[in-house]
């Protein structure tokens, strides 16, 4: 039998082999995807990290929507953010410190701390040859592959005592921008046939800086501060999403950071997760196109249902970025990003293109709404303007979710320090119910 045939045969087999009826996850009360009937998550455990806030629970178990809010340690989202943009200053780091330690830092805590993370940005002289000689064209596979090979520099790299985890974490999030940006620079060079340019970070400016500063040399101060809210509003997101989640999977069996972080990247890269961006800027660029009046909401209407319908675009019968497992009438990173989004566009000459993307926003939230016949609202989610912010920055599309991994790798380690420090550790391990009927074997010569 040839192999080609047997891949193939195999596979066919697959579908009745790996096929369940949805019917019997009602059946046997199946939590499927770890969520409760009324689309709320199935709680799975207890934090002080973050806090993601979408509805109200009401009296009789009834979900109430509610507008959207976001916790980091206790301290909402807007309330960080507001004095970062009221002085003109950076904030990613001062987030850092609070997610990790759980306070907020004074001046001199700040400061040493920002001095800390510069200091260790620089790769030593192996790693960066080892980014410049990998091949490949996706950026979050060779971040993976990076994160992985820090194990092997790391002194004690499986020690999981709180200062040991408090080195590494703060380490990988010093070293994540210059692995991003060195990869993205060789990609170019080996791919594109561009210049390969290698510049080390400066002492003297914010992380946010030093990644724009590395990747292209050149950017104006709001691209920087816009960089630097980005990070903010992408650190954290509460225990429950998938990446995060992940992390703390991994991390309850007492694996290494670098196992435990590199397991996180990859549950990221999904495009249902942290590469929703990449196709909310695909559908984006297909939507400029296949609509010829962007005022029309009658033109917009009809091709958006057509995509619900899975008759247009990728025929997925989404819309991407429009929806979220938790947030009912507003996402507040979307909400923050939007405003951003317009700022920025201002700037760049691109308030047409803006406005089409406020448009999409309201006209999919609408035909969602209708087409499914649902009564919870939807929202715009954090993808739905992140990508359009990127593109005006003029960074590359093959670096849009990898600086999602550059923020979240914040919020991943201060999950995992909390896990790793609980009173009394227990390893997760969740049941699946097997329906499978017994069978007797049967020996190879009468099969």
């Amino acid at each position: 039998m040839k192999k080609e045939y047997l891949v193939y045969k195999m596979s066919d087999m697959v579908k009745t082999t790996c096929r369940i009826d949805s019917k019997l996850f009602t059946k046997y009360g199946v939590k499927r995807g770890l969520r409760n009937e009324d689309g709320s998550g199935v709680l799975v455990g207890l934090t002080n990290v973050g806090n993601v806030v979408g509805y109200k629970k009401m009296d009789d178990g009834t979900l109430s929507p509610i507008e959207g809010k976001l916790f980091y340690r206790g301290y909402e989202l807007k309330d960080i953010v507001a004095p970062l943009l009221r002085d003109k200053r950076f904030g990613f780091e001062e987030t850092a410190y609070l997610l990790l330690s759980g306070k907020l830092p004074d001046k001199e805590e700040l400061e040493a701390f920002s001095s800390l993370l510069n200091s260790q940005m620089a790769l030593d002289h192996r790693s960066m040859v080892h980014i410049i000689d990998l091949e490949g064209s996706n950026i979050m596979n060779i971040l993976a592959r990076c994160v992985l090979e820090m194990y092997t520099f790391d002194p004690d790299p499986d020690s999981i005592t709180r200062e040991n985890l408090m080195k590494q974490s703060i380490d990988l999030i010093a070293k994540f921008p210059t692995i991003i940006a060195y990869a993205f620079n060789s990609y170019r060079h080996s791919l594109q046939g561009r210049g390969l340019h290698i510049r080390h970070p400066k002492e003297d400016l914010s992380l946010a800086e030093n990644f724009l500063y590395m990747l292209k040399n050149h950017f104006t101060d709001l691209e920087a501060r816009m960089l630097d809210l980005l990070l903010i509003t992408q650190a954290e997101h509460g225990g429950g999403n998938n990446s995060t989640f992940t992390v703390r999977v991994t991390s309850s069996t007492c694996t290494d950071t670098y196992s435990s972080i590199a397991a996180g990247i990859g549950s990221l890269k999904g495009k249902l997760h942290g590469g929703a961006n990449l196709m909310v800027s695909d559908m984006y660029h297909h939507l400029c196109k296949a609509i010829k009046n962007w005022n029309d909401d009658n033109e917009i209407d009809s091709y958006l249902e057509k995509m619900l319908r899975k008759e247009a675009y990728d025929k997925s019968g989404l819309i991407y970025g429009l929806g979220h497992a938790v947030y009912t009438l507003s996402d507040p990173r979307a909400e923050s990003l939007k405003e951003l989004a317009g700022t920025l566009a201002c700037e760049k000459g691109l308030t047409k293109e803006y406005d089409f993307l406020c448009k999409i926003e309201e006209r999919g939230k609408a035909c969602i709404m209708k087409y499914k016949n649902v009564k919870r609202p939807v929202c715009a989610n954090l993808d739905f303007y992140s990508g359009f912010i990127y593109e005006m920055m003029g960074l590359p599309k093959e670096i849009y979710t990898p600086i999602f991994a550059m923020a979240r790798i914040v919020g991943w380690c201060a999950h995992r320090i909390e896990e790793l420090n609980f009173d009394e550790s227990r390893i997760i391990r969740p049941a699946y119910m097997n329906i499978t009927d017994e069978r007797e074997y049967v020996e190879l010569d009468k099969r």
